[in-house]
């Protein structure tokens, strides 16, 4: 798993105490055999671990801290050839300028497999409706920047204004029930955790 040692979370967000695992999973360091921490430049740091298999991470060639930290959210995902669907729905929902801003964000990031697996009536209603798209992307972003190993489980509000519930089971973390298969692919204007289904909105 991939992870860094730098939080940056916008101090004027206060955000309700989230995790992608830092007290479930730190007594089991020897489970982290499917991801190594990277060196950042004050030094190397270990994040919380998820059992996650070698095919469900990010290849090397495909995103590199140093490529990721230089670019902003959507560039990097774009970079990265497997959001190209969450590409997309961005531009059509005119949020593309909000996640190329300042932020810090934190970005639940599905990815293309993802949205294959929504169904495809669901998919095309939220595509049909501008203010409903716009609502399911923003409800995958929150405010501030995260990093894996600073969070704990519970409730965490989202730029949507919906809240999203993190977990955790079977030393897997999920976001609602979709579970994040990799962590702290930081960018110039936050961070992207990948997880492998879309998350939908409670209906109300």
């Amino acid at each position: 798993m991939r992870s860094h040692p730098r939080l940056r979370v916008a101090a004027a967000v206060a955000i309700a105490p989230l995790a992608l695992v830092a007290a479930a999973c730190s007594s089991s360091d020897s489970e982290t055999s499917t991801g190594t921490s990277q060196a950042a430049s004050s030094g190397t740091a270990k994040s919380s671990d998820t059992k996650m298999s070698n095919d469900t991470m990010m290849s090397d060639d495909k995103m590199t801290t140093g490529t990721a930290a230089e670019m902003d959210i959507v560039d990097t995902a774009v970079a990265a050839g497997d959001f190209t669907t969450l590409a997309k729905l961005l531009t059509d929902a005119g949020l593309v300028e909000t996640l190329k801003g300042d932020g810090p964000f934190t970005v639940f990031a599905p990815t293309d497999d993802a949205f294959a697996k929504l169904d495809a009536a669901t998919l095309e209603a939220v595509q049909n409706d501008p203010e409903l798209l716009k609502r399911v992307l923003t409800y995958h972003v929150i405010a501030g920047e995260v990093m894996a190993a600073d969070v704990q489980p519970g409730e965490v509000e989202t730029v949507s204004g919906d809240k999203v519930t993190i977990s955790v089971k079977d030393g897997n973390v999920y976001v609602n029930d979709a579970m994040v298969v990799t962590t702290d692919i930081e960018t110039s204007n936050g961070v992207i955790h990948v997880i492998d289904a879309v998350l939908v909105p409670p209906t109300s």
